[in-house]
């Protein structure tokens, strides 16, 4: 399964605003929510390409209500998560799954809140240790060298 994860913005409840409208209600209503963050919305989907999909029927949505939307499907990397505009790029086929890892944003985890990112690129293979704030969990996701550049 391929998982859907997108964060609301600090101002809003993400989870009403998109159910209280009928179009992204109608999108997500075969779905279970899941609450993964603070102040966000998950769900399983069959493919990379229905995780995107997703994203793009929400994103009238997203623009208004999201800060960000992440993909994480196993056959690219079980715990890693892939930017919305990386996850276009690899099911569009402009990248190579294995070409994915070169560039991340490292999330905090505070209180069950995704907190400042820390961007890097990995080193030999790994990943600098997460020093902005003592925190006892991080997320990674995976960006687009645009994405990186522009952190």
């Amino acid at each position: 399964m391929t998982r859907v994860c997108v964060v609301g913005s600090d101002d809003v409840n993400l989870r009403y605003e998109l159910l209280s409208r009928e179009t992204s209600r109608a999108a997500l209503a075969t779905y279970d929510l899941d609450e993964p963050f603070e102040n966000s919305v998950a769900v399983d989907t069959v493919s990379l390409g229905a995780a995107v999909s997703l994203l793009n029927d929400l994103n009238w949505y997203l623009v208004r209500f999201a800060d960000r939307a992440f993909v994480r499907d196993p056959s690219i990397d079980a715990d890693e998560w892939l930017s919305r505009d990386l996850a276009s790029a690899v099911r569009d086929g402009r990248l190579d799954p294995d070409e994915t890892d070169e560039y991340v944003a490292v999330f905090g985890v505070d209180d069950g809140r995704l907190v400042e990112p820390m961007y890097a690129s990995r080193i030999d293979g790994g990943l600098p240790e997460y020093d902005l704030r003592d925190v006892a969990e991080t997320v990674v996701v995976r960006l687009t060298s645009a994405e990186f550049d522009a952190g």
